[in-house]
């Protein structure tokens, strides 16, 4: 088969609006080489044992070091059981006003905690903001317990999701970040689970800025400390173990760029949001977010043994770029395929990728690779009609 490529110059247009689908997107690059390359920006010092700073709306990894290096993630861990959470209310499985039981072993759980005992039968929405902010242990096993039967059956669960959400370094043990053998996280892996909540979840995204929290009697702060020390930030979730080190999954936001941050093993609780402060501000001065129009991204390809001879191909979800400011009018977009294509072709059938390019002065450098899907169903021709592209074929080969 010939690889095609196809060329185009496009301008990406900013949109305001907040798109919870976003392109499956696979980034090229990483600190080390982002700061020899002319075209990215160089990555800045952060005292932490592995971090990555990702853009929300694409899932572009911008920055990052030791990013793929499995560890504990300690409370990070609570990220996943919220997102299971949240998508058990979108299923009808919970309800916010739903009251849970407390089992002995959520009572008995250390660490972090909403002081919940048997007696009590707290709610959904109370457990949530619990974790979010009080990072309770007790409510996360209340939860586990409910909507799977078992700690154990719940990580299950967070194990296929981290599958889904492309989470390729992460194994869950528990919904808590208790230390545990087998279970590990990544910085990047982190990171996009943090962007996946704000996408998929904007209605409940907004506990995470939530600077205190009154239950039963109990104020307690927000362990973030990030969302005192930065204006932008309003996300997400901190950790902390003896092995794990102080950790932190922030998000920030200046216009129509979002980004998030996750930082593994700084020294100290002031570390973790200092060092994240340093990553989000950084990165939110030397990049934002764009949108390119459809109309720089659908392409026309010659279809063989068809009822029609060509066929327009779009991205298979809206696609957002993050680019280097100043830079937004040099991105390129260049279409891959496998020919010839040939009928019968369903609608939505995956026919190759299309790259987004920055290039400037003959240099280049791929920042993202997307799907491409068929807009419309191809039937295949008749005898005769097979038979004559077959010629064509042949023909176009001599």
């Amino acid at each position: 088969m010939a690889r095609y490529k196809l060329a185009t110059t496009s301008t990406c247009n900013v949109v305001t609006s907040m798109m919870r689908l976003v392109a499956l997107l696979t980034v090229f690059g990483s600190a080390t080489l982002a700061a020899a390359d002319p075209l990215w920006p160089e990555a800045p010092h952060i005292a932490a044992k592995s971090w990555a700073l990702i853009d929300a709306h694409s899932n572009q990894l911008l920055f990052a070091d030791n990013a793929d290096k499995e560890l504990p993630p300690a409370s990070l861990t609570k990220l996943m059981t919220l997102y299971l959470a949240f998508e058990a209310l979108e299923n009808k499985q919970l309800r916010m006003n739903e009251r849970l039981p407390v089992s002995k072993k959520a009572w008995k759980i250390g660490g972090s905690t909403m002081f919940l005992d048997p007696r009590m039968r707290p709610r959904v929405d109370e457990l949530l903001h619990g974790i979010a902010t009080y990072s309770g242990n007790d409510a996360c096993i209340v939860i586990a317990e409910y909507l799977a039967g078992s700690e154990e059956a719940f990580a299950e669960r967070m194990n296929r999701k981290a599958k889904e959400l492309g989470m390729t370094h992460s194994h869950f043990v528990n919904a808590t970040g208790w230390p545990a053998a087998g279970h590990y996280s990544s910085a990047h892996d982190m990171a996009l689970l943090g962007a996946a909540i704000w996408r998929d979840f904007p209605e409940h995204y907004k506990m995470f800025a939530e600077r205190e929290y009154t239950f039963d009697g109990r104020t307690q702060p927000n362990r973030n400390r990030l969302l005192w020390i930065m204006p932008e930030a309003d996300g997400l979730k901190t950790g902390h173990t003896q092995e794990a080190g102080y950790c932190l999954v922030g998000s920030a936001k200046k216009g129509n760029t979002r980004l998030v941050s996750a930082v593994f093993g700084t020294s100290s609780d002031a570390a973790r949001a200092n060092q994240s402060k340093i990553l989000l501000s950084y990165g939110l001065r030397q990049f934002t977010s764009v949108r390119p129009a459809i109309r720089h991204l659908r392409r026309e390809i010659e279809v063989w043994h068809g009822q029609q001879n060509t066929l327009f191909l779009e991205p298979a979800s809206p696609v957002w770029i993050s680019v280097p400011k100043g830079l937004e009018n040099k991105v390129n977009f260049r279409l891959i395929y496998d020919s010839p294509v040939s009928a019968p072709i369903e609608k939505g059938q995956k026919i190759g990728t299309i790259e987004g390019v920055l290039q400037i002065n003959g240099k280049q450098r791929v920042i993202a690779t997307m799907p491409m899907v068929a807009v419309r169903a191809v039937k295949e021709a008749s005898w005769l009609g097979r038979q004559w592209d077959e010629l064509r074929l042949w023909w176009r080969k001599q």
